[in-house]
Formats: C-alpha cells, sequence, structure tokens
C-alpha cells in the first residue's frame, strides 16, 4: 500500500468513527419501528426490550387495511403529493429560466422580493388561505391542499441557481438556429437539468406527502383525508394499538424512500451543482 493511500485512510478513519455512530443513532428508530409493526401486542413492551419478537406476524397490518380505510389515505396523499410535484417542477423551472437567463429590467428586485416570502411563515397565510378557499367554495376539497404548492419561492431559487451554471453559448446557439424561448427552454436546459428536477421533486414530493398541518384545517370529508391525518387518528385518547400504528408509519414512510434511492444519484449531483455559483 502506497504513502498516499495510508495517509488517505489515516485521514478518513476519524470521520469514519464518527459518521458510523450517528448513522447508526438515526437508523435505529426506523428499524425499531419496523420491527414493532410485526409484533404481537404482549411482546411490544417487554422488559429487557427486544428489537424483534419471538412471533413475526401480519396481523397488525391485517388490521390496517381490513379495519380502516387506510388504503384511501395512502392514495389521496399519494394523488396530492405527485400533482403537487408535477406541477412545481413545472413552474419552477420556468420561472427559474426565466430569472437566470432572460434580461429584463427589474429582473433582479423582482426575484429578490419573490424570495422574501420565504421569511413569511407557513402559518401566517393559513388562516388567508382558508378565508379564499371558503370564498371560492374549495373547502374540503383536495384542490386546497394542491393550488398553494404548485409555485414556491424555494422551488424557483433551487432551479435559478442551477440554470445559472449553464453557459450562455447554448441558448445563443439555439437563437441562431431560429429557437424561441421556450423551445430553448423545453428542447435545451430542461432535458439538462435532470439533477435540479431529481432534487427539487424529492423536496417537493417528501414536503407534500408528510404534510399535516393543511389536512387537518382543509379536509372534513373521512374519505378526504390524507394519509398523515389519517396515521394520527390511529393514536386513542385512553388507548393506543403500538402495532398497528408502527405499521401506518412504516406504509408511510416507504414512498419517501424509494424515491429517495431512486434519484440519489441525482439528488447528490443537483445538491452540489445549484450552489455552484451565485
Amino acid at each position: 500500500m502506497s504513502k498516499k493511500k495510508q495517509r488517505e485512510i489515516l485521514w478518513h478513519l476519524p470521520l469514519h468513527l464518527i459518521l458510523i455512530p450517528v448513522s447508526l443513532c438515526i437508523v435505529l428508530p426506523f428499524i425499531l419501528m419496523c420491527a414493532t409493526s410485526f409484533k404481537e401486542a404482549g411482546e411490544i413492551f417487554t422488559y429487557p426490550p427486544q428489537i424483534f419478537g419471538k412471533v413475526f406476524t401480519f396481523e397488525n397490518y391485517d388490521w390496517l387495511f381490513n379495519k380502516v380505510t387506510f388504503l384511501q389515505y395512502f392514495m389521496n396523499s399519494l394523488k396530492i403529493a405527485v400533482i403537487v410535484t408535477i406541477g412545481q417542477l413545472f413552474t419552477s423551472s420556468l420561472a427559474g429560466y426565466v430569472f437566470a437567463k432572460l434580461k429584463f429590467k427589474g429582473r433582479d428586485k423582482l426575484f429578490f422580493l419573490y424570495l422574501a416570502t420565504l421569511m413569511v411563515p407557513a402559518h401566517v397565510t393559513l388562516i388567508p388561505n382558508f378565508i379564499i378557499f371558503k370564498m371560492l367554495g374549495l373547502v374540503d376539497t383536495h384542490t386546497a391542499l394542491i393550488l398553494p404548492g404548485l409555485a414556491t419561492a424555494f422551488g424557483t431559487f433551487l432551479m435559478r441557481q442551477f440554470f445559472i451554471t449553464m453557459p450562455d453559448e447554448l441558448s445563443e446557439a439555439a437563437k441562431i438556429d431560429g429557437c424561441s424561448q421556450f423551445g430553448i427552454f423545453s428542447r435545451i436546459f430542461l432535458p439538462l437539468s435532470k439533477p435540479a428536477l431529481a432534487t427539487l421533486g424529492i423536496f417537493v414530493f417528501n414536503g407534500s406527502w408528510t404534510d399535516y398541518l393543511n389536512p387537518l384545517v382543509f379536509i372534513i370529508s373521512p374519505e378526504k383525508v390524507t394519509l398523515t391525518v389519517g396515521v394520527a387518528s390511529l393514536q386513542g385518547t385512553y388507548a393506543t394499538n403500538w402495532g398497528v400504528l408502527m405499521a401506518g408509519l412504516t406504509i408511510s414512510v416507504l414512498p419517501v424512500l424509494i424515491l429517495f434511492f431512486a434519484a440519489q444519484d441525482f439528488f447528490v449531483k443537483g445538491i452540489v451543482m445549484t450552489g455552484m455559483k451565485a
């Protein structure tokens, strides 16, 4: 082994000694949650605590899907999250391209004004949104959960930062060939922005999927309830079936994990490239 390789190992060894225990602390609650969902009720609070029970059972999942409209909760959340993600990817990429590549008077001032809305907490706009949706007759509909998420300043900022890193020569060459601005965006810049789109898509899907406050406020009908509110309803006032609750939480985590692992290469690349140039 060369001295250079030895120095690299010695340099990374302390970092790994720190990261491995931290990673275990992060992963352990998920392992316990998943393992508890396959335990019988009498084995959940045994002492000394055990990660896995003596009996491996699907009883909690069977109860979840047969006695609770859990599948309906899941499909409601999936529909809302997919629509919001697709809509925001389109609006944010289009707005990010405009602020990054098109030059017009007051562009930077308008962008910073738009960016300033990030300082407004979501709770501040909750009541005004409820009043507006009530006037429009959209309360107790999924539209009330979809519309506010179709465009955000964060998504626009993320896409703008990515488009800034791309050379202007691409658009100039396309203009010479007679391509329109939307053609340049859709045919050149959009296909090259897959890492940024994947990064934004994970953030948006996760935010919509885990949203609890908005569905709690805007949705009334039981058949329109989302997964977060449905899982919260599994916790009783005086007693809780912890096995069923852990089964619901395990299922609710799966889509986000699948999405992240499917797009993790694009996610890492997108995070790196969106911060290369201000």
